[in-house]
């Protein structure tokens, strides 16, 4: 199954006899509220316009608990995230398409959720809302009540513990920026650095200037080159589970598969107790 459905694709299955639950999670990373600016706000960029039959799902409110201990945004409630769901329209036999503003980030932390609690069909929006050419709308749907539940899976999930682990059993994949990774700067965080052993791979070396995923064999020959052989277990981080949700969906584009560490630095870096790597070098 593909992670990923192009914009023609999506019209396409939206215009069929089933068409596809479609989830809008608008979102971004904002440091303007150290600034003294108005953080941006996904709900009136959806009220805004939106792609025909699309619901909007908060990030912050229904795809991560509040922020604390285990990081800026760690994993939801579940009973909140499946009644998000279910409100949604999300049922187990019916396929889901997620996107965003064309960042890719928090669509793929939707697709993530979905996927590592049961969820069999979930695809991102290639390159997101730009990538859209039809047409938007103010109206807002009223879709049926779903019926997933959802249910953790065993694996995908990594916390602290399982991270630092893989960094020296397996590969664990840093998707920051290479200056966070290396402690030059750290604009949020308690601490700049990175996890002893893991290897920096920046999430937005996997995309085009258009926001597209790379081809499945750049992307493939991209990770190898890092150290994701076959059967080589991996692992992603990043700030706070949102961009490292979409190197991991970079990797199944790859067809490589990854767990995901949600606390990712921002809980990492909040114990003192835990060690720091900075510069280049993974160790």
């Amino acid at each position: 199954m593909n992670a990923i459905i192009s914009a023609s694709g999506l019209a396409a299955e939206l215009a069929g006899g089933e068409p596809p639950v479609l989830l809008d999670v608008r979102w971004q990373l904002s440091l303007a509220k150290a600034a003294g600016e108005p953080p941006f706000d996904g709900r009136a960029a959806y009220a805004a316009g939106h792609i025909p039959g699309a619901v909007y799902v908060d990030l912050d409110a229904e795809l991560a608990s509040a922020p604390g201990p285990e990081g800026r945004h760690p994993l939801p409630d579940l009973e909140v995230f499946g009644a998000a769901m279910r409100r949604a329209g999300v049922s187990a036999a019916r396929p889901v398409v997620v996107y965003d503003g064309g960042q890719g980030w928090a669509a793929a932390r939707a697709w993530w959720l979905l996927r590592w609690t049961g969820h069999p069909d979930v695809r991102v929006l290639d390159g997101g809302l730009p990538a859209w050419q039809g047409e938007l709308t103010t109206d807002v749907p009223r879709p049926e009540g779903g019926d997933f539940r959802p249910e953790p899976g065993e694996t995908g999930f990594l916390d602290a513990d399982d991270a630092a682990a893989l960094a020296r059993s397996g590969v664990l994949f840093d998707a920051r920026a290479g200056e966070r990774y290396r402690g030059e700067v750290e604009p949020i965080d308690r601490v700049g650095g990175h996890i002893p052993g893991a290897v920096s791979a920046p999430t937005t070396d996997n995309v085009a200037p258009d926001g597209r995923f790379l081809p499945a064999e750049e992307l493939r020959a991209r990770f190898k080159a890092l150290g994701a052989d076959d059967g080589t277990p991996v692992g992603v981080y990043c700030g706070s589970g949102v961009s490292g949700a979409h190197e991991v969906l970079a990797l199944a584009v790859a067809g490589i598969p990854a767990a995901l560490y949600v606390g990712s630095w921002s809980e990492w870096s909040s114990d003192p107790d835990r060690p720091v790597a900075v510069g280049p070098d993974p160790q």
